[in-house]
């Protein structure tokens, strides 16, 4: 038997990066799986590739998610696991803590925080009537470390691990049997953080193999995240082997927060 056979999980922000790579890892265990992201052809492309289902989905819009929880409800009539992974950056040109602008914070803090907020508050109905389930939000290193370039992200990652424990502890009380708990990923090779890379390679006047070298230098392994290492830890925290796990800060992270 697979880890997660029998198990419906909705995974936000799984058109690319971190999110494709639980998607895939999730229907390899046995999940059934509804991925959702922003209007593109890669959302459809990696679902038809993976075989799951894929929505448009907006996170920071509550009739997108009123819309997903309702064809959910309708396609498989219960839902067990849910991974709050859409995330954004903001831009790295103007987001240090005396230039950044109140526009890239809010909309930076709208997606990351208020986005996984309404994940939470969305599934946990649903969650409570198919017996219990999983929320696994995803946050960051930067949740706990100082990020001055980058701000705005920092501070909404740490607000997720705070909401976390807040629905971890509602539901424990609550006997619904759900759980949630964050993972906080290192410096992984997506394309976020290439992105990341190029613009402080801009920025610092340094090329994009210099600020890599540079990050990857930071990680005590030696070695960068790789997006399937926190897929292994998603399978953890949504499968039956964490069923007494809630409220836990999972680092995937080579070290490099312990350094």
């Amino acid at each position: 038997m697979s880890r997660l056979d029998s198990k419906v999980a909705l995974i936000t922000g799984a058109a690319s990066g971190l999110g494709r790579a639980i998607a895939a890892r999730f229907v390899a265990e046995g999940a059934q799986v509804v991925m959702t992201d922003l209007p593109s052809s890669a959302g459809a492309s990696v679902a038809a590739h993976t075989g799951s289902v894929f929505l448009e989905q907006d996170v920071t819009s509550e009739q997108h998610w009123q819309g997903v929880m309702d064809q959910i409800r309708d396609r498989f009539g219960k839902l067990h696991v849910l991974v709050n992974n859409a995330g954004i950056v903001g831009s790295l040109y103007c987001s240090t803590p005396e230039n950044i602008s109140l526009d890239t914070w809010r909309a930076v803090q709208r997606v990351n925080v208020e986005g996984t907020l309404l994940g939470c508050r969305s599934v946990i109905p649903l969650m409570r009537t198919s017996g219990g389930g999983s929320i696994i939000n995803m946050s960051s290193i930067a949740a706990v470390l100082p990020a001055p370039e980058t701000a705005a992200y920092a501070a909404s990652k740490a607000a997720v691990r705070n909401l976390t424990t807040s629905v971890a502890i509602y539901c424990a009380k609550d006997g619904s049997k759900i759980r949630c708990n964050s993972i906080h990923p290192g410096t992984c090779l997506t394309d976020m953080v290439r992105s990341a890379a190029e613009a402080l390679a801009k920025t610092r006047c340094n090329t994009v193999s210099e600020v890599l070298e540079e990050m990857r230098s930071q990680i005590p392994i030696g070695e960068f995240i790789e997006p399937e290492d926190v897929a292994d830890a998603a399978v953890f925290l949504a499968s039956e082997e964490s069923r007494r796990v809630t409220g836990v800060a999972l680092f995937v992270d080579g070290g490099e927060t312990c350094a």
